[in-house]
């Protein structure tokens, strides 16, 4: 792994004899370029999407000339993102040559891939777009993001598992921590938040086994929908008469920490503050200003719009003994301008990223044990930029448990299991309108960091009964998923099974999740070969007490019993056992 990050001020010194006493402006200043040996057929992997639907993989072979990858909305985007895999044409999931690269910045970013005529391959990366330049004054520094690149030749397993392990060892603030099973209220309440509301949702919340009970939109002055209310934060008083204090105090009084929504860069024209204020979001003079979800983005470039912000949050988190913020983000920038700057609607693009930064920084600096998930709409600001100090990320904002299969199959690529929050929520989907059994949902977000999302008020006793002993399965093998490494058995190509393995670091427990949507009559299902076992070993299913030598494992496989029907799924727990106990007879073996 190789993370490259370079000065601005120096290049141009090396390359124009700039002293640093004149100003100048730096059209493009990339992080990194990487040039590959020749191969035959070199295929480019990268995801693409839009909101609702992140992170869909693509894998298509690279044109002659220039491919480039890029945001140019302010934000890491929905659309893209800033990451790339090249393999010579052949690579699988198990072996091949492998080039990877991706840039730690939450803004707009660029990546460009040139196939050359002798069979070359090269990339380049960095921070900006095309049409705007840095103005960089005297004595002025400016340091491009990391863009960090790894080359194995164990296919495209090997090198998520190696970008897996570069996030838990270089990137993530507290990545020893296991993430809690989280509730948040948006489905249950919507904007209909109230102290007492709250308090029984989160009642049921415990009873289920919730460990971090997040309240969503909804909870501050002015908000009763999405037209007003964003920039106004402090707690609505005729919802919250007494302010949060007693809420928290019930939540944590349930054996819960709390957590609150917030969108601390946006405001909504119909707020006190954008009244007092209209000079500090993003606009150009005589234009209008373009709202997207009724909301407007606030200037973050600003240092007065970015001491502000930090100013109520840390007082937010400290005055209510708050432990987790989900950070959301839910538009893209339009009308880019600072008109209070000659040089404004250049200089934004990337100073916003850095005040965005400073400001997450201090916050956490002044509360250690406040934990933040990063959140723009779903997926659009997932990046190694923004995980450097967050702890999980949302991927989308589309939790229909089939659509999700993909998404968190393309979001595994980079990112690790430990930081993909992933929700069960109600039937029919919001979004879909599909329908599928509580069982298929919770183990698809089992995948990652558990977390429930549905109006619990509605669950028949017999679901909030499954649900509770599905939490508690979770909770038996999260360190595995969480902590350990992660192995793609099947991806989503076909109506067969979906697969994906995860094994402690020890190798000494394995936890398998398999998806089947709708299976054809006739067809045979796969056996599933796992992989990073201890070669020597037994293991025994945790379930049923059969034991398995992992070289049958490995070797031929093994095809775990699925449920009948449509939308069926299982999971699997294997726990390694020595030489004596396999002999003993503690269940059948294979």
């Amino acid at each position: 792994m190789v993370p490259l990050r370079g000065r601005a001020s120096e290049l141009a010194e090396r390359l124009f004899g700039a002293t640093g006493q004149q100003p100048i402006d730096v059209l493009r200043a990339d992080s990194a370029a990487w040039t590959l040996p020749p191969r035959d057929d070199y295929r480019i992997s990268h995801v693409t999407g839009q909101w609702s639907a992140e992170g869909l993989l693509h894998r298509e072979p690279v044109p002659h000339g220039e491919t480039v990858l890029t945001s140019r909305r302010g934000i890491t985007s929905h659309h893209a993102n800033p990451w790339l895999m090249l393999d010579a044409g052949d690579a699988t999931e198990d072996r091949g040559e492998i080039w990877s690269a991706a840039l730690a910045w939450s803004g707009s970013w660029h990546l460009t891939v040139q196939r050359m005529p002798d069979g070359r391959t090269a990339f380049t990366g960095g921070a900006g777009h095309d049409g705007t330049q840095l103005p960089l004054g005297p004595g002025k520094e400016y340091e491009t993001p990391c863009f960090a690149a790894l080359y194995t030749d164990g296919g495209f397993g090997a090198a998520s598992r190696a970008w897996h392990g570069y996030v838990r060892d270089h990137v993530l603030p507290h990545p020893d921590e296991t993430r809690p099973v989280l509730f948040n209220s948006w489905e249950a309440t919507g904007f209909d938040v109230d102290e007492t509301g709250q308090k029984e949702l989160a009642a049921r919340a415990a009873q289920l086994g919730v460990e971090l009970y997040v309240v969503d939109d909804g909870w501050f002055r002015g908000r009763r929908d999405d037209t007003a209310g964003l920039g106004d934060w402090t707690p609505a008083p005729e919802r919250f008469p007494q302010g949060l204090r007693p809420l928290v105090e019930e939540v944590h009084r349930l054996g819960m920490r709390l957590g609150l929504w917030v969108e601390p860069e946006m405001v909504n024209p119909d707020s006190d503050l954008y009244r007092a204020h209209p000079d500090w979001v993003l606009h150009f003079p005589h234009r209008t200003r373009s709202e997207l979800r009724n909301q407007l983005v606030l200037n973050f470039a600003r240092d007065d719009v970015a001491e502000w912000a930090y100013g109520w949050l840390t007082r937010l988190v400290a005055d209510n003994g708050i432990d987790f913020l989900k950070w959301d983000m839910n538009r893209a920038f339009s009308e880019a301008g600072w008109p209070a700057r000659g040089d404004g609607q250049d200089l934004l693009w990337t100073r916003y990223v850095h005040n965005l930064y400073d400001v997450i920084d201090r916050l956490r600096a002044d509360h250690p044990g406040l934990r933040i998930e990063t959140c723009s709409g779903g997926g659009g600001r997932v990046d190694l930029g923004i995980l450097s100090r967050t702890d999980q990320a949302w991927p989308s904002d589309n939790t229909d448990a089939a659509d999700r299969v993909s998404i968190q199959h393309g979001f595994s690529k980079i990112y690790p299991a430990r930081v993909m929050a992933a929700w069960v929520t109600d039937v029919p989907n919001q979004l879909t309108g599909r329908s599928v059994p509580l069982r298929y949902r919770f183990h698809v977000a089992m995948a990652g960091v558990l977390a429930v999302g549905g109006d619990l008020a509605r669950w028949t006793p017999e679901e909030l009964a499954q649900g509770a002993d599905l939490v508690a399965e979770y909770k038996k093998v999260r360190h595995i998923v969480q902590h350990g490494t992660q192995h793609r058995l099947r991806g989503p190509l076909d109506d067969g099974p979906t697969a994906v393995q995860y094994t402690t670091r020890d190798r000494r427990e394995v936890f398998v999740l398999v998806w089947q949507r709708a299976p054809r009559h006739g067809t045979p299902r796969p056996a599933l070969r796992l992989a990073g076992l201890d070669p020597a070993a037994h293991y025994r299913d945790a379930a049923t007490g059969a034991v398995h030598h992992a070289s049958v494992l490995t070797g031929y496989g093994i095809t775990p019993e699925l449920p009948t029907g449509d939308w069926s799924s299982t999971a699997l727990h294997l726990i390694r056992v020595d030489d004596e106990a396999a002999a003993d007879g503690a269940g059948p073996s294979s």
